[in-house]
């Protein structure tokens, strides 16, 4: 009997950490092109191949808001 609750603990051990796995970062960005020749599918869209994504690619066009208001906090959409 003492085998038999050490493998269930054991098996539940392993799945525990088998499905903790964290997956190859493929889709973590997703540079957009127009551009077919050069472009990887991903999900339904061309994608920059990940390997030439330069930091270029990525802006921040953020202006800051207004928060002189009773919260102090701007929502932006």
């Amino acid at each position: 009997m003492k085998a038999v609750y050490f493998l269930v603990a054991i098996l539940a051990l392993t799945s525990s950490i088998a499905s903790a796995y964290d997956p190859s970062p493929l889709q973590d960005f997703c540079v957009a092109l127009n551009d077919t020749k050069n472009a990887v599918f991903v999900n339904g869209k061309l994608c920059k191949d990940p390997k030439v994504v330069k930091a270029e690619d990525f802006f921040r066009h953020v202006e800051p808001g207004n928060t002189s208001n009773p919260l102090g906090a701007q929502v932006t959409q």
